[in-house]
């Protein structure tokens, strides 16, 4: 559905093993691509490990500032999977064990003749007045309670449970890019990029230095919901590039590493 033309977001990245590099997430650049194509912002990401004062005060301030949070992690059966009980926390909600997600895991077990211990039990554990999220992957459900959305980790996961909620969410204009990439260091282009955007405060202009072909080069990538001033904002870009010495290229160049 349509009504906001500009929803925000943010993501809470929840989980020590994500801090100490051992897991690498994949689930902001997924879920910032996604929302994006449905004209919601993506104004923000945090990374917090499992300490309970810090995801409560993370949720508090997000929920406040934007359209929607989306959280991720911690949410399993073990002793330091305590997302739920925090967000029940950062609402001022009791803890339930959700008789629909109950029923769920119980069958799911039951089909897979594993124990549905004690363990398994806290997946159903949500907060109260929470509604569900569907995993069609692995069964043990997300939820969500106002404008947060709690998912699993694992991307698999985590991708499925938001492809269940996305048509509940509220979009804005799409938003549009144009990249255009050049030979010319990051210092040479600096001020003209710098007036450009002054003159196109509706577009974000980035710059992305890279090393391809062996040599260094960067890639100006535009994004905005309106086409038209894209391609005029695009049209200077490239001009730009060309009373430089340089020779724009549409795109993007297989990337070897980044530098400046």
């Amino acid at each position: 559905m349509e009504s906001n033309p500009a929803p925000t977001a943010a993501l809470l990245i929840i989980g020590n093993e994500v801090l100490s590099g051992r897991t690498k997430d994949a689930n902001l650049s997924h879920l910032g691509t996604q929302l994006s194509e449905m004209g919601i912002r993506m104004m923000e990401a945090r990374v917090v490990p499992d300490i309970e004062a810090r995801i409560i005060e993370a949720v508090n301030e997000l929920r406040a500032r934007y359209t929607y949070v989306f959280t991720t992690g911690g949410i399993g059966p073990t002793h330091d999977d305590i997302t739920s009980a925090c967000i029940a926390k950062a609402f001022g909600v009791n803890l339930i064990r959700h008789h629909e997600a109950m029923a769920v895991l119980a069958a799911h077990y039951a089909a897979t003749g594993a124990e549905f211990n004690d363990a398994r039990k806290k997946m159903a554990e949500v907060p109260e007045g929470a509604a569900l999220v569907e995993n069609p992957v692995s069964k043990a459900p997300g939820f969500h309670i106002g404008n947060v959305y709690v998912f699993a980790g694992i991307p698999r996961i985590m991708q499925a449970m938001f492809d269940s909620v996305r048509g509940e969410l509220a979009t804005g204009a799409k938003i549009a890019s144009r990249t255009v990439s050049c030979r010319i260091g990051e210092g040479t282009l600096a001020q003209g990029l710098g007036a450009i955007q002054a003159r196109h405060p509706g577009i974000d202009i980035g710059s992305y230095p890279y090393f391809a072909g062996g040599g260094f080069g960067v890639s100006l990538v535009l994004r905005g919901t309106d086409e038209a001033a894209l391609d005029a904002a695009a049209d200077e870009v490239r001009a730009l590039i060309r009373s430089l010495g340089g020779e724009p290229v549409e795109g993007e160049p297989v990337k070897e590493e980044a530098g400046k």
